[in-house]
């Protein structure tokens, strides 16, 4: 089975971080506007506070991406060789 990669966790999170308070904000029949702001900091405090782990792995793969201690899955010449001409 393969490995979800861990930014698309973290990316989903965030957003129902976002989502679910701004549905019962706009259930509690708050005016949109004020409810999209309220969820945008509700989502951005509960992220920080609750997301701490899938964050931390998706700043270490950047970083190892960034550094170079990352290993591309193919190679150029995996590539050029599996191209059909």
């Amino acid at each position: 089975m393969k490995r979800v990669p861990p930014v698309l966790v973290y990316t989903v999170l965030r957003l129902l971080a976002f989502l679910i308070p701004l549905g019962v904000l706009l259930a509690l029949r708050i005016e949109p506007w004020i409810a999209a702001v309220l969820a945008a900091l509700i989502g951005m405090a509960l992220s920080f506070v609750l997301l701490r782990s899938p964050r931390e792995e998706v700043a270490k793969g950047i970083y190892a991406r960034r550094h170079g201690d990352h290993m591309p899955d193919t190679t150029d010449e995996d590539a050029e060789d599996s191209a059909t001409p």
